[in-house]
C-alpha cells in the first residue's frame, strides 16, 4: 500500500462547502454517537483497592495442570502504549464538540494475542485488543504497513488473519478515523493521535510474536449480573416474546475468559475475555483519557497479578467488547435531571418537556458529581471480579481447549444492494449506508444536542434545521428510502464521497477459530439479541465440524460500522435501529455471510476468501483543521518544571494530594511507554525512587493553557490516596515535560515538588 501521504488541508476551491458541512454536522449531531459461579460483584460501596484485590491472596490463579489437558498451541501475547494527544484533541465516542482532552487518569493500551498452531505456524491469528471508540479501516492498513516493515519473518500476519477490535471507550483522542462522518466533531484528521494507534498496536504484535512459545488455552465463563443494563428495553421488547423468555436477563450477563499458560512451567502469561457493556461509564463532559471500566479491569487485574507466584511475568489481560450495542454500565437506569424525580420514558427516553437533553444513565455512584469516575471504577471492578473468579478456578471448572486446529478468514463485502436468501428461503437486501433521525437523538449514556427523540419519525416537525441540514448533504432516492424502511433517512451517509467517503459500505468479514472455540470479528456494534442470534447461527454451523463449539463474538473491530439491531429492533428506529446502517436486513446479511464461508474454519481447509474490493484508504486523502503547537512560552521568573504551587508539608491517606507546575504542551512528546508525572518514595537510605507513574488510576495528569498569546500553560498533579493503595511515607512529585520554541527543536524538562509526608 506504500507510506500514505500527508493528510490535506482543504483546498480553496470548495473550502467554504467543505466548512459549512463540518459546521452544520458538528453542530447537530454531537451525542450522537453515544456512540459458572456468579462473581460477587453485588455489593456497591467503594472498596478500597487493597481490600478489593490484594485483600484475598489464598485466592491464588490457577496453575496446576488440569487432569484433562488440551492440545499445546503456539501462544505468545504482548502489550504496548498507544496513548496519544491528550489535550486539545475532541475524544472519540461522544461525538462532543465540547469533549476536548486537558489530560490523562489512565495510560491506553493495545492488548494483541497470538493462537497459533504448533505443527502449522502458517496457521495462526492475533486477536488485538485496543483501549478505544473501536477498530478503524485507516488504523488497520497502517498496522498491516507497519508488520509487514518489521520484514520477512511477520509475512505471517497480514488480512486474513489481524482482527483490530476495540474495547468502545468514549474517553480517548479521536481524529483517526478512516472515514469523513466521525471526523466531523475532531475537526478532521490528526496525525498524531493516528499514528499513536498505529505504533503502539505494531509493538504490541511484535511483543507477542517475540514471546511465542507452546502452551494451553482454557476456557471458563462466570455470570456478571450487575455489570450492565439494556438502555433500549422498548426496542428489546419489540423481539418475539418466546425468544426473550429463553433468556434470563436482558442484555448478555456471561463473562467468557481465555487463559493462556505456558508449558514449560506452567504459569500464566494473560487472559482474554469478552464481555457487553459500554465504554460510557465516564461521561461525556469528561476530559481525561481513560480505557474507561474495561480499562479499569484490565489495569486491576495486570496489578493484581504482579504478584502471583503462578503468573509470569508481562502478564496481559485483554478485556474485550461483546455484543455492546444496546448495553450500557450506568446501571441505576436512565433519569430526568430536571428536578422532577421522575425516570425517564421507556418509549423514546424523553422527560416531561417531551426531549431527551434531560434524560441521563446513572452509574452506580452518580451522585458523587464526579464526571463518572467512581462509578466507572466500580464498573471496571465487577469486570475485574469476574474474571479474577475465572482465572482461580479454571482448573476445577474449565474446559481445555482442544483440536489441534487454527484458523482465520477475512474478506470485504459490498452492503450497497447486496442480494443473499433468507433462512426461510425469501430473497433480502441490504441498502448503501444510512443513519436515521433517532441518530441524532443519543442515547441515555449522552443525549444529543437539539430536539430529536429515540423512536423519531423523521416528519419535519421533528427539526426544520435537520431538514436543512440533511438536504445539503445529499437527498436519498426513491430506491434507497424503500431499501431503508422503515428507516426516515436523517444523513444519506453511503451515498456521499465528497470529499471522500462518510462511511463503510465494504465491510470486514471475520472470524478466527481454535479448537472448539470459534471467534466472530463484528464491524458493527451489535445488540443483545443480535448477537445471541448470530453466536447461535454459527454454533450449529459449526457442529458439522467440531464437538460442542463455544462461540463468542468481538468487536466493533476492523472498519466501524455503527450499528447491528435485529429487524424487530430496526422496525421501532430508537437509537440502535437508526444507526444500523445498511437496513432492516444487515443482521441477516452478517450471518449469511459468515455462515457461508465457515468452510475456511474447517480443519482440512487450505485456502482462503477473495479479500473482494478493498476498503476505500483515505489516508493520504483526509482534511484537518487541527492546528498544531505553535509554542510554549514561560513567565520570565518561572521556568519550565518550576513548582507553582507545593503539596501540603503533610497529609493523611485517603485526602488528594496535589501540586502545579509551569507546564508545556503535553502534544510536543507524547512519551509512549513513558510517564507524564510519577509519584516518588523516598527510601530509609533517603534516595527517592518511582512509586507511581501516570498508568495509575489514582494519579492524575491536568494541562490547562494559561495564556493564548504567550504560550503559557499549567500542569496540575493529583494523587487520589486511597486506603490500601497508598502507604504511609514520603513522597514527592516529578513533572516530566517537553516545551516548543517558537524557533528550534523541543526541549525536555522536568520539575520536582518539595516532599511530603502520608501517614
Amino acid at each position: 500500500m506504500g507510506v500514505p501521504e500527508a493528510p490535506r488541508k482543504a483546498p480553496a476551491s470548495g473550502f467554504r462547502t467543505i466548512v459549512t458541512c463540518f459546521t452544520l454536522v458538528s453542530l447537530f449531531i454531537f451525542g450522537a454517537y453515544a456512540l459458572g459461579t456468579p462473581a460477587d460483584s453485588h455489593d456497591r460501596r467503594a472498596y478500597t483497592f487493597a481490600q478489593q484485590h490484594f485483600g484475598h491472596r489464598a485466592s491464588s490463579s490457577s496453575s496446576s495442570a488440569s487432569s484433562a489437558r488440551g492440545d499445546k498451541y503456539l501462544i505468545g501475547v504482548g502489550k504496548a502504549d498507544i496513548t496519544g494527544p491528550v489535550v486539545e484533541i475532541n475524544f472519540a465516542g461522544y461525538a462532543n464538540l465540547d469533549q476536548k482532552g486537558t489530560g490523562l487518569r489512565q495510560r491506553l493500551f493495545s492488548r494483541a494475542f497470538i493462537i497459533g498452531d504448533k505443527s502449522n505456524p502458517n496457521d495462526r491469528f492475533v486477536y488485538i485488543v485496543i483501549d478505544a471508540q473501536s477498530g478503524d479501516t485507516a488504523v488497520r492498513y497502517g498496522v498491516l504497513d507497519g508488520v509487514a516493515a518489521l520484514g520477512s519473518e511477520y509475512s505471517l500476519y497480514g488480512q486474513q488473519n489481524i482482527a483490530l477490535t476495540g474495547t468502545h471507550s468514549h474517553s480517548g483522542p479521536g481524529a483517526w478515523f478512516n472515514y469523513l462522518l466521525p471526523q466531523v466533531t475532531s475537526f478532521g484528521y490528526d496525525k498524531q493521535s493516528y499514528q499513536a494507534i498505529v505504533d503502539g498496536v505494531v509493538l504490541s504484535i511484535k511483543r507477542a510474536h517475540e514471546s511465542l512459545q507452546e502452551g494451553y488455552i482454557d476456557v471458563g465463563t462466570t455470570k456478571v449480573p450487575d455489570g450492565a443494563i439494556n438502555r433500549s428495553r422498548w426496542a428489546y421488547l419489540h423481539n418475539p416474546e418466546e425468544e426473550r423468555a429463553r433468556y434470563d436477563a436482558e442484555t448478555d450477563t456471561t463473562l467468557t475468559l481465555i487463559r493462556f499458560q505456558r508449558a514449560s512451567d506452567s504459569k500464566n502469561i494473560g487472559v482474554l475475555s469478552w464481555y457487553p457493556v459500554h465504554g460510557t461509564s465516564m461521561l461525556g463532559n469528561n476530559t481525561h483519557a481513560s480505557g474507561d471500566n474495561k480499562g479499569v479491569a484490565a489495569w486491576m487485574l495486570e496489578e493484581d497479578m504482579k504478584n502471583d507466584k503462578n503468573t509470569a511475568e508481562g502478564f496481559v489481560a485483554g478485556f474485550s467488547q461483546a455484543n455492546v450495542g444496546d448495553t450500557t454500565p450506568n446501571v441505576g437506569g436512565a433519569w430526568c435531571d430536571d428536578g422532577s424525580g421522575q425516570q425517564c420514558s421507556l418509549e423514546n427516553s424523553t422527560c416531561a418537556d417531551g426531549k431527551s437533553q434531560s434524560c441521563h444513565g446513572r452509574g452506580p455512584f452518580f451522585e458523587a458529581l464526579d464526571l463518572g469516575v467512581k462509578s466507572c471504577f466500580e464498573m471496571g471492578r465487577r469486570q475485574y471480579a469476574g474474571a479474577k473468579s475465572i482465572l482461580d478456578s479454571l482448573d476445577s471448572s474449565g474446559t481445555a481447549v482442544s483440536g489441534t486446529t487454527v484458523k482465520s478468514f477475512h474478506f470485504y463485502n459490498d452492503m450497497r444492494y447486496f442480494n443473499f436468501t433468507l433462512p426461510n428461503g425469501q430473497q433480502a437486501q441490504t441498502c448503501p449506508a444510512a443513519l436515521g433521525y433517532s441518530f441524532a437523538a443519543g442515547t441515555s449514556d449522552w443525549p444529543g444536542a437539539f430536539d430529536f427523540t429515540q423512536g423519531d419519525s423523521g416528519k419535519p416537525s421533528a427539526s426544520p434545521v435537520w431538514q436543512v441540514v440533511s438536504g445539503l448533504l445529499r437527498e436519498p432516492n426513491e430506491q434507497q428510502k424503500k431499501c431503508q424502511e422503515p428507516k426516515p433517512i436523517l444523513l444519506d451517509v453511503g451515498e456521499i464521497d465528497t470529499p471522500y467517503a462518510w462511511t463503510p459500505n465494504l465491510v470486514d468479514v471475520q472470524m478466527l477459530r481454535v479448537g472448539q472455540l470459534v471467534m466472530i470479528i463484528s464491524p458493527s456494534e451489535a445488540t443483545t439479541m443480535s448477537g445471541r442470534r448470530w453466536r447461535e447461527a454459527v454454533a450449529k454451523e459449526a457442529t458439522s465440524f467440531v464437538k460442542d463449539p463455544v462461540v463468542v463474538l468481538g468487536g466493533p473491530a476492523n472498519s466501524y460500522s455503527h450499528y447491528l439491531a435485529t429487524p424487530e429492533e430496526y422496525d421501532v428506529q430508537r437509537y440502535e435501529g437508526a444507526s444500523t446502517l445498511f437496513g432492516r436486513h444487515e443482521l441477516d446479511a452478517y450471518i449469511n455471510l459468515t455462515l457461508s464461508n465457515m468452510h475456511y474454519l474447517h480443519p482440512d481447509a487450505t485456502d482462503h476468501p477473495a479479500q473482494g474490493t478493498l476498503a476505500p484508504d483515505n489516508r493520504g486523502k483526509m482534511l484537518s483543521f487541527i492546528t498544531g503547537v505553535v509554542a510554549d512560552g514561560n513567565p520570565p521568573s518561572k521556568g519550565f518544571g518550576t513548582t507553582l504551587k507545593q503539596p501540603p508539608t503533610a497529609a493523611e491517606v485517603g485526602a488528594v494530594v496535589n501540586a502545579t507546575f509551569q507546564g508545556a504542551n503535553p502534544r510536543n512528546n507524547l512519551r509512549q511507554e513513558d510517564t507524564f508525572v510519577a509519584v516518588e518514595t523516598q527510601g530509609s537510605d533517603g534516595k527517592w525512587s518511582r512509586y507511581k507513574d501516570d498508568n495509575d488510576w489514582f494519579v492524575v495528569y491536568s494541562w490547562r493553557r494559561t495564556n493564548f498569546v504567550l504560550g503559557y500553560s499549567e500542569v496540575d498533579v493529583s494523587w487520589e490516596t486511597q486506603e490500601g493503595h497508598a502507604q504511609p511515607g514520603t513522597y514527592r512529585f516529578k513533572y516530566y515535560g517537553d516545551a516548543k520554541p517558537l524557533i528550534g527543536k523541543i526541549k525536555q524538562f522536568e520539575g520536582t515538588s518539595n516532599s511530603f509526608t502520608l501517614s
